[in-house]
C-alpha cells in the first residue's frame, strides 16, 4: 500500500474522530449554556414569587377564607409568569402553571435545592426547590418551580445531529484531501526512489544524484543513501584489493619459492640416492637444506607482513611508544644474533601515532639488515641505535648505524625494491620493501646515508638508515591503492 493511501486512510479515520470528540465537547457546552439560562430564569422567578408563596402558606396555615386564599393564589401565579409553581405545606398543596403531573414523584428537596433535571411523561423538566419558613404561625413548606426543558433538549439534539453529519462528511473529504496532499508531498520521495532504483554498482559507476528539495526527511534519506553507497564502494574496493593481494601473494610465493624448493628437492634426491654421500657431503647437504628452509620460511613471513600492510585499516592505528618497542626489538635481536654488539641511546617520550605491528616489523627488519650486512673487517657486527626528537618538534627520528661496507649512493634507491638483494644475502629481498611500506602507511620517511665520520671505529664508514615519523596522526587517509606485493614503492626521501 502506498504511503499516500496510508495517510489518506489515517486522516479519513482520525479527522471524523476529532470532529466527534470536538462535537461531544460542543454538545456539553451547549447543554451547559441552555441549563444555565433556564436555571437563572428559575432562580429569578423564585426570588420574585417568594413573598407571595409565604403569604399563601400563611393563609393556608391560618385557615383564611377561600376568597383570601384564592387571591393569594392569583397573585402567586401571576408573578410566576411562564414557570410552573407548586407550594407544599402542612395544610395541603397548591399548584399552577406548566408542571409534571401530581402523581410523578419529585426529587428530595435537598437534592433540588439547585436546579435538577427530571423526566415525566416523555418530557424533560428543570426543577428547583426553595424552602419557605414562617414564624407566625410557626410552619414551613416548600416552593417548587418547574420549567419545561423541551426547547433546550431540542437545541441539544440539533447540535448533536449536526456534529454527526459533519463527521460523516469530513471522512471522505478529509481522506481525499489528505491523499492529494500526500501524493503531492511524496513527489520528491518518488524522484529519489527512481534515482536510487536506477543504480547498479555491478554494471555502472553512476551514483545517486539528488537536488535538495527542502524536505528535511527526503534530503536526509538521500544523504544516508549516498553514505551507504560510498561505504559500499569503499568496501567493494577493499574487497578487490584483498583479492588482488591474495593473488599477488600466491603468485609471488609460487615464483620465489620455486628455486629453494627445487634446490631442496635435489638435495633430498642426493641424500636418498645411490651411492650414498659420505659424512662430509651429507653434512653440507643438510646445511643447504636448512638454509633453503630458512629462506623459504623467511620469504613467507615477509610476504605475509606485506599483505597485512596492504590490508590494514585506519582503526588499527593508535599511540605507540617507540622507546619500548625498540627495547623489545633489540632484546630479540641479541637473542637471535649473540655475536652482534648493539648500543642504544633513546630519549624518553618518543610517542607516535602508528600501527604497532607494522612499526615493529619495520624496526626488526632494519636491525636484522644491520646485523647481517654491518659486519666489519674484524668479523664483528656493531650497531648504533639512536632515538630522539627530529628536526621538527612534531616528529621522532630513529637512526640505525652499522660498520659494514656501506651502500654506494647510486645503489641506494634499489634496496627498497621488491626482491632486491645482493647475491651473498641470505634474506628474501623483502625486508627493506616492508620498511618502505610502513613509512608510506605512517606518513613518515626512510633514507640511507653514511654515518658521520670520526666515530672512532675502524673500517669503512658503514651505512645509516634514518626513519622520521610524525608524533600525531597526519590527518591524511591511508593510501587508497596499496601494491607493495606487486610492485613495491620507492622510498620516501628523507
Amino acid at each position: 500500500m502506498r504511503l499516500s493511501t496510508r495517510i489518506a486512510l489515517a486522516v479519513g479515520v482520525v479527522v471524523p474522530l476529532l470532529v466527534l470528540a470536538s462535537g461531544w465537547v460542543m454538545v456539553r457546552l451547549v447543554a451547559h449554556d441552555v441549563h444555565t439560562g433556564a436555571d437563572k430564569h428559575l432562580r429569578e422567578r423564585a426570588a420574585a414569587v417568594g413573598t407571595d408563596a409565604r403569604n399563601l402558606l400563611r393563609a393556608m396555615a391560618n385557615d383564611r377564607p377561600a376568597s383570601v386564599e384564592q387571591a393569594r393564589r392569583r397573585r402567586l401565579f401571576s408573578a410566576a409568569l411562564d414557570v410552573g409553581i407548586r407550594v407544599v405545606g402542612p395544610a395541603g398543596t397548591v399548584s399552577g402553571g406548566p408542571q409534571p403531573d401530581a402523581s410523578v414523584p419529585l426529587p428530595p428537596p435537598a437534592e433540588a435545592a439547585r436546579p435538577v433535571t427530571m423526566a415525566a411523561g416523555g418530557q424533560s423538566w428543570r426543577v428547583l426547590a426553595v424552602p419557605v419558613t414562617l414564624v407566625r404561625p410557626a410552619t414551613s413548606g416548600t416552593l417548587w418551580l418547574f420549567s419545561a426543558d423541551t426547547a433546550g433538549q431540542a437545541q441539544i439534539r440539533q447540535v448533536r445531529r449536526r456534529v454527526i453529519s459533519v463527521a460523516l462528511l469530513t471522512a471522505p473529504v478529509a481522506g481525499a484531501a489528505a491523499w492529494l496532499a500526500a501524493s503531492r508531498l511524496a513527489l520528491p520521495l518518488r524522484r529519489l526512489q527512481r534515482s536510487a532504483s536506477g543504480i547498479d554498482p555491478r554494471v555502472s559507476a553512476a551514483r545517486l544524484e539528488h537536488t535538495p528539495t527542502r524536505v528535511t526527511e527526503v534530503d536526509e534519506l538521500a544523504g544516508t543513501l549516498r553514505t551507504v553507497l560510498a561505504r559500499y564502494d569503499e568496501q567493494a574496493a577493499r574487497t578487490a584489493e584483498a583479492l588482488a593481494t591474495a593473488r599477488s601473494f600466491s603468485a609471488a610465493a609460487s615464483h620465489e619459492l620455486r628455486t629453494p624448493l627445487m634446490s631442496m628437492r635435489i638435495n633430498l634426491d642426493v641424500l636418498d640416492g645411490s651411492p650414498e654421500p659420505d659424512a662430509a657431503e651429507r653434512a653440507e647437504i643438510i646445511a643447504d637444506l636448512r638454509a633453503e628452509h630458512a629462506r623459504a620460511l623467511g620469504l613467507l613471513v615477509m610476504l605475509r607482513a606485506l599483505a597485512q600492510g596492504d590490508l590494514v585499516e585506519a582503526d588499527a592505528f593508535g599511540p605507540v611508544d617507540l622507546g619500548e618497542l625498540l627495547d623489545t626489538a633489540v632484546a630479540d635481536l641479541r637473542r637471535a644474533h649473540p655475536h652482534v654488539r648493539v648500543t642504544v641511546t633513546a630519549a624518553p617520550g618518543a610517542i607516535v601515532h602508528g600501527w604497532p605491528t607494522g612499526l615493529r616489523s619495520a624496526v626488526d627488519n632494519l636491525l636484522a639488515n644491520a646485523a647481517i650486512h654491518g659486519v666489519g673487517p674484524d668479523g664483528t657486527a656493531r650497531i648504533d641505535v639512536r632515538l630522539g626528537p627530529g628536526d621538527d618538534p612534531a616528529t621522532v627520528r630513529l637512526t640505525i648505524d652499522d660498520h659494514g661496507p656501506g651502500i654506494p649512493p647510486a645503489a641506494r634507491p634499489a634496496v627498497f625494491r621488491r626482491f632486491h638483494r645482493s647475491p651473498a644475502s641470505p634474506g628474501s629481498g623483502l625486508g627493506l620493501t616492508l620498511v618502505a611500506q610502513q613509512m608510506a602507511l605512517h606518513g613518515g620517511t626512510v633514507s640511507i646515508e653514511e654515518p658521520p665520520a670520526g666515530r672512532g671505529a675502524p673500517g669503512p664508514a658503514g651505512t645509516r638508515f634514518t626513519v622520521v615519523l610524525p608524533r600525531t596522526a597526519t590527518g591524511a587517509p591511508l593510501p587508497g591503492r596499496r601494491d607493495w606485493l606487486t610492485a613495491g614503492p620507492e622510498p620516501a626521501a628523507g
